[in-house]
């Protein structure tokens, strides 16, 4: 009696996952150079803001325009896409430095 086999991997059927739609007409975009990252122990709270005298410390209160609440779930989720996005901005573009004062002396520089 002939022995079976399973099929070779380039035989086996793959699983398609199905597109996530996702419905943007009536989203608002806002710029934001400024975040606060708070949490509770269910959820973590990021506000967004437009910080008016980015260099040094500001002298008014930084108005908050936006706050995103989610849970560590999603929070996760999101940090690995950010990462990810970075990651592959950095690799087309070079690295990002997020420390202003050092940005300022570099371009000065050239």
């Amino acid at each position: 009696m002939a022995k079976e086999h399973a099929p070779a991997p380039a035989e086996q059927p793959t699983a398609v996952r199905p597109q996530l739609q996702v419905d943007d007409k009536n989203v608002v975009a806002t710029y934001a150079n400024f975040c606060r990252v708070m949490g509770t122990p269910e959820e973590l709270i990021v506000d967004f803001g437009l910080n008016p005298q980015p260099m040094g410390v500001p002298t008014e209160p930084i108005p908050v325009c936006q706050r995103i609440v989610v849970n560590f779930y999603t929070a996760k989720r999101l940090y690995h896409a950010l990462g990810m996005t970075l990651q592959r901005h950095e690799a087309a573009f070079g690295p990002l430095e997020v420390d202003v004062n050092k940005r300022v002396q570099h371009n000065n520089t050239k």
